[in-house]
């Protein structure tokens, strides 16, 4: 292909050398380097100018620093006067983010056993002094329900706890909340000079609407498709399965493609109002979460569909459910595995039989995991944006 360089950021040069071999070009050179203060040096070691310019940087690994390294390269690459840069992204950083603070335990979670699967430092487990305010909050876990405490900020008072519910309110009706970080990134590949942007499966597919620019959302639904026909007989028989509610959609459209029937996975969290001790309602509600099956899954092979696995917490409780009702086999198919912790471990002791996830990001997956090559849809995708053709057809089909 001519007037076409491909440029690789240090997230996943291996995926990027693989897009290079079916585009039959040679991949273009970047040297990245660190300052002894951490800040990141790139250094693009041939021309772009008028060239149709590509950058593939994954969002996994150190997130923060391949973001920098993706931003920096696309303003050398504007400021060298390349014709279009367009950022090549398997894995969309910064589109997972909850709108309220995550608690652990109401979540659902597992108590942690002899894993070590915390991603954050342990708390002081014990009850903090009145306006105490630097001592952090620790959740409280009992066997069905679960009360959160924290410090109340107000110094002097009588009381030194205040209540926050499963939607992160307090006493007081202050909601706590996350700052939600679509529009930055967009912003800033927009302004370091990206005229578009290549992915795959969004955690949210509304995420596009952060952008001024084209955003190229491909799916790997097609490979799924593909895998589940070649490797399950009867596949018209087995169940796809949705793990929560918010992946229905994705595994509607996999059981649609393949007439096969649905199941999802629902988890609902209610906050119980129990009573004092002279009868009055108690003020600190205990939040009782349920998770139930919706759909027949009984001697069924059933194939969980999911776009990330991070710590694993939710896929391999879903495999645990669908065993205790009887599922004969359980193959788990999910976009992105970027296996925070001990995620892997996880899956291993699991009821999961197989986990099949694409090259999106760097793998070392254990006996029980397949590894579906992506490199060829965004090779494709590559060669249609810059030939000006529709890559509509990748969508549905794949390559």
């Amino acid at each position: 292909m001519r007037d076409v360089v491909v440029l690789s950021g240090s997230s996943h040069p291996e995926l990027t050398k693989s897009i290079c071999r079916h585009l039959t070009t040679n991949k273009g050179e970047v040297l990245s380097t660190k300052f002894a203060n951490g800040e990141t040096s790139i250094e693009i070691k041939e021309s772009v100018r008028e060239k149709d310019v590509f950058i593939v940087q994954s969002g996994c690994g150190h997130v923060n620093d391949n973001l920098i390294e993706l931003l920096i390269m696309l303003s050398a690459c504007k400021t060298a006067s390349a014709k279009r840069v367009t950022a090549v992204l398997p894995l969309f950083p910064y589109s997972r983010q909850p709108d309220i603070p995550h608690l652990a335990a109401l979540t659902g979670a597992p108590k942690k056993t002899t894993f070590n699967f915390e991603s954050r430092p342990p708390t002081r487990a014990s009850t903090p002094a009145p306006g105490d305010l630097s001592a952090p909050m620790t959740p409280k876990r009992t066997d069905s329900t679960t009360k959160i405490s924290a410090p109340n900020p107000i110094k002097g008072s009588s009381k030194n706890i205040a209540t926050t519910d499963a939607a992160g309110r307090t006493e007081s009706g202050y909601k706590q909340w996350i700052a939600q970080n679509g529009t930055l990134i967009a912003n800033l590949l927009t302004r370091a000079g990206a005229d578009r942007v290549i992915t795959m499966d969004l955690h949210d597919p509304q995420f596009q609407g952060y952008f001024d620019i084209c955003v190229d959302n491909l799916h790997s639904k097609p490979l799924f498709k593909n895998w589940i026909i070649e490797h399950i007989p009867n596949y018209h028989q087995c169940v796809i399965v949705s793990p929560d509610s918010g992946g229905a959609k994705r595994a509607i459209a996999v059981a649609d493609a393949l007439g096969c029937p649905f199941a999802l996975i629902h988890k609902e969290r209610r906050a119980k109002y129990g009573t004092g001790a002279e009868g009055t309602p108690d003020s600190n509600p205990k939040v009782v979460a349920t998770t139930m099956l919706v759909g027949d899954v009984k001697d069924k092979v059933c194939v969980l569909v999911d776009d990330l696995v991070d710590t694993a917490y939710t896929i391999t409780q879903a495999a645990k459910l669908l065993k205790d009702q009887g599922a004969k086999q359980i193959y788990a198919l999910v976009a992105h595995g970027i296996f925070s912790g001990e995620a892997i471990r996880r899956i291993e002791h699991s009821a999961i039989d197989k986990l099949v996830t694409t090259n999106s990001t760097p793998l070392q997956p254990g006996a029980n995991f397949e590894v579906l090559d992506v490199s060829r849809v965004f090779a494709e995708a590559i060669r249609r944006i810059h030939n000006g053709e529709s890559v509509s057809m990748l969508f549905d089909h794949g390559w």
